[in-house]
């Protein structure tokens, strides 16, 4: 029986979730979760097989930082060791690069659009249980795009401060909510201006989202 945690801030969406899959044979349904911090605890406490993902959740914590907490070998946050730890499959309206990218890095094991046909998401639930990749045909054929002309890459720490950027946030407010100094914020987007090759914050959020690499 593969035992699936849904993790979607949205009531409808995890509610179709489960009606969908507690009709298919050797799957069951074993909790939700409407925010990263509870799937990482739900997560630590069920034992999920596989944990359907939502990438963008109400609280700081996005699904891409739980899905890195619950790949981890060691969850040492919830005091318990999941070995092996179950596999995430981020289920998303999201497809920029770097939202998929950064999925993947935290250890993703796959990667659908929430408007995958049904019998996709069965599949790619039963292909992340059993270990292997599960990506849709749209997000594959992405990843093989990036990996031949990978373009601009910038570190997770500088996508996240050029999130909070793009968001509205100055210096001042992105160093307290990454418990950073100024100095380093400042330093990241230094950085972030000569890989983009911009002079402004404007401008490096205009060309990131042209890249693919913000929404």
């Amino acid at each position: 029986m593969i035992r699936v945690l849904l993790a979607d801030d949205h009531p409808v969406v995890r509610a179709g979730l489960r009606a969908l899959l507690t009709g298919e044979p050797g799957i069951a349904v074993i909790g939700e979760a409407a925010t990263a911090d509870e799937a990482v605890s739900a997560a630590a406490r069920d034992r999920p097989d596989v944990v359907l993902m939502d990438l963008q959740f109400g609280g700081a914590l996005t699904g891409a930082d739980a899905t890195r907490r619950i790949r981890s070998s060691d969850n040492g946050a919830m005091g318990t060791d999941l070995d092996p730890p179950p596999a995430v499959l981020v289920l998303t309206n999201y497809d920029t690069d770097a939202d998929i990218l950064g999925a993947v890095e935290a250890g993703a094991s796959g990667y659908l659009l929430k408007d995958a046909p049904p019998a996709e998401l069965v599949a790619a639930v039963r292909a992340a249980a059993a270990g292997e990749s599960a990506l849709a045909p749209a997000i594959a054929s992405r990843l093989l795009d990036r990996m031949r002309n990978p373009g601009v890459s910038l570190s997770p720490r500088e996508l996240q401060v050029l999130r909070l950027v793009a968001d509205g946030l100055g210096n001042a407010a992105i160093a307290q909510q990454l418990v950073v100094t100024e100095l380093t914020v400042k330093s990241h987007l230094v950085h972030v201006y000569a890989k983009l090759g911009v002079s402004s914050r404007t401008a490096a959020v205009s060309a990131a989202r042209r890249s693919g690499l913000l929404r």
